[in-house]
């Protein structure tokens, strides 16, 4: 099994949802989470002020996987969340050791 993690723009959350349902993957959990990466923030405008917005928000989806899923998944994720600027985000593969689902007991595959 693998967790996906992946950040993305927040107006993005719609279609890359859409495309996991789409994939067959059921389940999955979004933070609101803040930071930068190459784009270093965004300068803004307020009242005539030119200001520096360093910690950008951005959506973080998290999704476990078996492995024989985890190409379709991560290639939903790409192709949904992509717009071609800076600032598109990253996704991150781990591994994941065991599940266990609390109400029924179930572990791994059958957990998830």
């Amino acid at each position: 099994m693998k967790k996906v993690e992946a950040i993305i723009r927040p107006f993005k959350l719609d279609d890359v949802k859409v495309a996991l349902v789409n994939a067959g993957i059921v389940g999955m959990t979004v933070t609101e989470v803040r930071g930068f990466g190459r784009q270093k923030g965004q300068v803004e405008r307020y009242r005539g002020s030119e200001f520096t917005v360093e910690f950008l928000q951005k959506l973080k989806l998290e999704v476990v996987v078996n492995d024989d899923k985890l190409e379709t998944v991560v290639d939903a994720i790409k192709n949904a969340a992509r717009t071609g600027e800076i600032g598109d985000g990253k996704i991150f593969i781990s591994p994941v050791e065991s599940v266990l689902r609390i109400r029924t007991g179930d572990r791994d595959s059958t957990a998830l």
